[in-house]
């Protein structure tokens, strides 16, 4: 490859500077915005909706998600090209976002905070992560930060993987179902992609599973919980908590019963955010642009077939 390759960038409005930055990292190419077609193109996944723009230019050869999430891209589109994304960019962030909103359900922040005298002083009856079971759904990059953590805070991890490979990290408990995994677990963090098979994963089967009083956590897609049943979980008082980083469809319509829910803490899926994400992202791009270049193997390489 020389400097004569085309690289054309599709971001959506929100992140449209993004293609000035690229061209700033990769000189030596031309960078252009969709749709003037390119050989590589570098992409997010949900701006993809229009069914008009279904399908690539023949220039293109190699496609690059920004991102983990892979589910919003229609795969016919592909037609037997490459796709890599930017896997576990944002790992570390998210991992630490999930460590702290389970510390906050244990030790009932913020609703503990004051702001005048209480009518008890030094009385409460926190909770205690040290000893709690966290049942993780997905065990890729994001889910094995998080049982690193929860780990080292002596949480019990307990997480099923389909493939037959061993899991990530000693110390986490092996579950040979997804009812394995919910079944006794104090908080339930799911972490899976987001595919056909995995549509409301969370269900009303997979809440009849959990034991009451669950705290549910959402930082992979909203697909994954089926959010009728969610809500006829928190109403119940099954699930003591949901927090949600993720809901579908993004942004929730004005008037959604999650934005008011008391059980729910809901965030406008920012779990990834830290100095270094956007910096890691593009480095996996660039490292992989290195590696196209070169005619070597390309790293995050989405199989097509599973979904991610």
């Amino acid at each position: 490859m020389t400097g004569d390759l085309v690289l054309t960038c599709r971001f959506g409005a929100p992140a449209s500077g993004f293609a000035d930055r690229i061209a700033e990292m990769v000189p030596d190419a031309r960078v252009v915005v969709w749709p003037e077609p390119g050989e590589v193109l570098l992409t997010f996944d949900n701006v993809w909706q229009d069914a008009a723009d279904r399908r690539l230019p023949d220039a293109v050869r190699w496609v690059h998600v920004l991102g983990t999430g892979v589910g919003g891209f229609p795969f016919e589109m592909l037609e037997g090209r490459q796709m890599t994304c930017s896997r576990g960019a944002s790992a570390l962030p998210i991992s630490e976002w999930v460590l702290a909103v389970v510390l906050a359900f244990e030790k009932q922040l913020p609703e503990s905070y004051i702001t005048e005298p209480p009518p008890r002083w030094n009385t409460a009856q926190l909770g205690l992560v040290a000893g709690k079971t966290l049942g993780l759904v997905g065990i890729g990059a994001i889910g094995t930060e998080v049982a690193r953590r929860a780990l080292a805070f002596d949480i019990r991890v307990v997480a099923h993987r389909r493939s037959s490979r061993p899991l990530p990290l000693p110390g986490i408990t092996a579950a040979h179902s997804l009812g394995e995994v919910l079944d006794g677990a104090d908080h339930v963090v799911v972490a899976a992609p987001a595919t056909p098979e995995t549509y409301h994963l969370i269900d009303d089967k997979a809440f009849a599973a959990m034991k009451d009083g669950v705290h549910l956590v959402n930082i992979a897609r909203g697909t994954l919980v089926d959010q009728d049943a969610l809500l006829g979980a928190l109403d119940s008082g099954k699930v003591a908590r949901a927090t949600l980083d993720v809901v579908d469809p993004e942004p929730l319509p004005a008037g959604h019963p999650l934005y008011t829910h008391p059980r729910v803490r809901l965030t406008p899926h920012i779990s990834w955010s830290a100095p270094v994400t956007m910096v890691r992202t593009f480095e996996i791009f660039l490292d992989n642009l290195r590696r196209y270049r070169a005619g070597e193997p390309l790293e995050g390489v989405v199989d097509v077939e599973a979904g991610y």
